[in-house]
């Protein structure tokens, strides 16, 4: 995810479900790996458990991340990484691991929200997804803000106020690609995850689906992507060409998801179905009498070896 959202030197980086702040440091590492050594960038983070938080904070301490910033609370009832207005703080890079699905997030405080975050529609009461991805979209920077977030692969096409919120980020031209995960690639569940990569200055209007699911290293308790197969979702992501990404991506135009009901699952668009070899059945044929022809010569061979021992008429 680091890669995806590339964060650059003198950009602020947020993480609001931050848990022990490893994501936060990728981002972090990701600018020193490629600026010399530089950490001249800032981390901010929320975390809503208590020793999680801690735990965060104490990372930030051993791994030298001296500009940070990490609070602990509920990023949606109580979001406080907040500007001097008051205002949701905004940031240049935004990535989250948040909970799946999470029942209790705070439905209830939703309609009345001080900082406009459900504007584009309220979350289902039972699942908060999409009520950590509009907090996470309000908190972008108009021009270089972009955000990518790990959520499971129904909120791609759960209808009611999803597929309404779904449709105004292709409408508004915030959705800039879909990647799909093999299953079992995180801690704590099995179900294969997506990652959503939203741009608030997009340069096109198409979305790009990327199906990396089938690429993955065989794990017991748990898969991995290997180097290669992260490398190769990143190329696909940068270079955006549509030629050479047959069977793994796909670019869909707005018209298309509309079509589709701003369904955007990605078996959709990812045409990954592959063809059988045709069968000869001409050299079947021919193969199986040679088979029976052999058949029929061993057989003899038995009945004379068994005549010479005295078997059989």
């Amino acid at each position: 995810m680091a890669e995806l959202v590339a964060p650059q030197e003198g950009e602020e980086i947020c993480d609001p479900t931050c848990g022990s702040g490893s994501l936060l440091m990728k981002c972090g590492q990701r600018v020193q790996i490629e600026h010399n050594g530089s950490k001249k960038y800032a981390l901010y983070g929320q975390e809503a458990i208590g020793s999680t938080w801690a735990l965060a904070k104490m990372n930030m301490f051993l791994h030298g991340e001296d500009n940070h910033r990490i609070e602990w609370g509920d990023t949606i009832r109580n979001p406080k990484i907040l500007d001097s207005d008051d205002r949701l703080k905004h940031f240049d890079v935004v990535v989250a691991n948040p909970p799946f699905s999470l029942e209790k997030w705070g439905h209830g405080t939703a309609e009345n929200d001080k900082f406009s975050r459900f504007r584009r529609g309220i979350p289902p009461k039972t699942k908060g997804d999409y009520a950590f991805i509009l907090h996470m979209i309000e908190t972008m920077k108009p021009k270089t803000g972009r955000m990518a977030v790990v959520a499971p692969h129904g909120v791609l096409f759960r209808g009611s106020s999803e597929g309404k919120i779904r449709q105004k980020l292709v409408e508004e031209n915030l959705l800039d690609a879909v990647i799909g995960l093999p299953e079992k690639l995180f801690y704590g569940t099995g179900i294969p995850a997506a990652i959503l990569v939203l741009r608030k200055n997009k340069s096109d209007k198409n979305v790009l689906f990327i199906d990396a699911s089938r690429e993955f290293v065989s794990g017991k308790n748990q898969n991995q992507l290997s180097e290669d197969h992260i490398a190769k979702i990143v190329k696909t992501y940068q270079e955006r060409d549509p030629e050479g990404v047959d069977k793994y991506a796909y670019f869909a135009t707005p018209e298309e998801m509309a079509e589709n009901d701003f369904n955007l699952n990605i078996p959709r668009y990812v045409d990954t179905f592959e063809e059988e070899e045709e069968i000869d059945l001409m050299a079947v044929r021919a193969e199986r009498e040679k088979l029976k022809a052999e058949l029929a010569d061993l057989e003899a061979q038995m009945d004379g070896y068994l005549k010479e021992l005295g078997y059989g008429s």
